[in-house]
């Protein structure tokens, strides 16, 4: 553990691993030096962002750090600073890219949750006939109508009825064919009977009224939906009524979780300077909102062979670590990294919390993205490189990017780019208060982190947002 993780540890922290280390003092907003995150108890920004010393920033980030890559220039004086946020998710959207997209065909059943490899085309008109749209009576002509005899009239899956010839009236179903020559179906309570036999309408008939023509809903050809559709339970409802059996969509890709450190405990209180591993609850769900099969979470101790034996014997198309990107005596993702010969893609990210996180190429097809091992940070690393990697692997359309307008001031780094969680107010969103990198609360009752720029968003800027994978939980007390 790093001397920064101890820092954030002793302040209540609930992983390590971010590397926003405190730093002495709150800086105002819009003032000079590199402020860093730290964690804090409430919504002052003033406190979260200090000002660190540069000859303390110096040494942090050029301990142990490999030289930057194309993409990640250095600020003066050769500190690294890892790759712009938005050029991050590039990287993490084309690595996704490039791998080959597996596809089954499965029944409908065992497709639900996975992606549309091809779009999904009506084999039939739907309806495939003129079907009745309520229980009632199908006339034909105007009224009043005879009674044509018939026990329970027509039902739903009857074959052919007689022709209904003009003046003539019978009972039908829900569902049921309009039988040939029929001009308008009637509601039950629409109409009445009298004694003759005859039946009339209580309010004027309109022809074709509670006919659902054949072809209503689509003709056979008819693409009903993209490929990249997310097959949700109504999609599945759809492609049985288009008469589909099996679907063929997109492999979701295989991910595993190593969940690093000898400091966290599985259950219980935390003690004697143990805590609770809140990444391993929280990883695994969220991998498989995002498309992803998650195959297992191990835990790996600090322990380089370990972590190169699981790194290297994981058959996974990815791998997710928590904790271990920065450059402390047990931080062993980057050594592990050259050792298994994998490529950096992406070597820390200019965003707060959360900027020592990575992404490397394994092998073709198969990738590690390293999260750092404080909660709101390793939230922000699955936002920046998992998700727009997972989101391509999986064959999931990319959301088109939304803005909305800022209700309050949230202060920023100088540099960086920040991810604060907020909750939606009408048009506008509104940062919570819990936002430091070891905290969870914030984004426990968050809709979505909104994408700060560097100096920091003022009251009425639009602010990108990125949606959290699921509705919408209760914001509680935090705004």
């Amino acid at each position: 553990m790093t001397a920064q993780d101890h820092d954030l540890g002793a302040a209540g922290a609930t992983g390590r691993g971010d590397g926003d280390e405190p730093a002495p003092g709150p800086v105002p907003h819009g003032g000079s030096g590199d402020r860093v995150s730290a964690p804090v108890a409430d919504g002052d920004d003033g406190v979260e962002d200090a000002l660190a010393l540069v000859g303390r920033r110096s040494a942090l980030s050029s301990r142990g750090r490999q030289a930057p890559a194309p993409g990640q220039d250095g600020p003066p004086g050769g500190g690294h600073r890892g790759t712009p946020w938005d050029e991050a998710r590039a990287v993490a959207s084309r690595a996704g890219r490039a791998g080959v997209l597996r596809t089954h065909r499965d029944p409908l059943a065992a497709s639900l949750g996975r992606v549309l490899a091809t779009p999904l085309t009506a084999f039939i008109d739907l309806p495939s006939f003129d079907t009745s749209a309520m229980d009632g009576w199908a006339v034909a002509g105007p009224g009043p109508w005879t009674v044509v005899s018939g026990d329970s009239g027509i039902l739903a899956g009857q074959g052919d009825a007689e022709v209904l010839v003009d003046g003539t009236a019978v009972r039908i179903a829900t569902g049921a064919r309009v039988p040939p020559g029929a001009t308008a179906v009637i509601r039950s309570e629409h109409a009445r009977t009298d004694g003759g036999g005859h039946l009339h309408a209580r309010r004027q008939v309109i022809h074709g009224q509670d006919i659902r023509p054949r072809g209503q809903e689509c003709r056979s050809g008819d693409q009903l939906l993209p490929a990249g559709t997310l097959v949700t339970p109504a999609v599945l409802g759809l492609a049985a009524a288009a008469g589909y059996d099996e679907l063929h969509t997109v492999v979701r890709p295989k991910v595993e979780v190593l969940v690093l450190g000898d400091e966290l405990l599985t259950e219980g209180l935390p003690h004697d300077g143990l805590i609770r591993d809140a990444l391993g609850p929280m990883i695994s769900p969220w991998l498989r909102a995002l498309g992803a099969e998650v195959t297992g979470t191990r835990r790996v101790g600090d322990d380089a062979e370990a972590l190169q034996r699981a790194v290297a014997g994981s058959e996974a198309d990815l791998v997710i670590t928590t904790g271990g990107t920065a450059a402390g005596p047990v931080d062993h993702v980057h050594p592990m990294l050259r050792k298994v010969g994998a490529e950096l893609l992406v070597d820390g990210v200019a965003v707060r919390p959360g900027h020592p996180m990575l992404l490397a190429r394994l092998a073709p097809g198969r990738h590690l993205v390293g999260l750092p091992g404080n909660p709101l940070a390793a939230v922000s690393g699955l936002l920046t490189l998992a998700e727009p990697l997972l989101r391509l692997r999986s064959g999931q359309a990319t959301p088109a990017p939304y803005r909305a307008s800022l209700r309050d001031e949230v202060h920023g780094h100088p540099q960086d780019t920040r991810l604060v969680p907020v909750v939606h107010r009408g048009d506008t969103v509104v940062p919570l208060h819990y936002r430091g990198p070891a905290m969870l609360r914030g984004i426990a009752a968050a809709h979505g982190l909104a994408v700060v720029p560097p100096g920091g968003g003022r009251p009425g800027d639009e602010l990108e947002v990125l949606d959290l994978p699921w509705p919408p939980s209760s914001e509680g007390c935090f705004t």
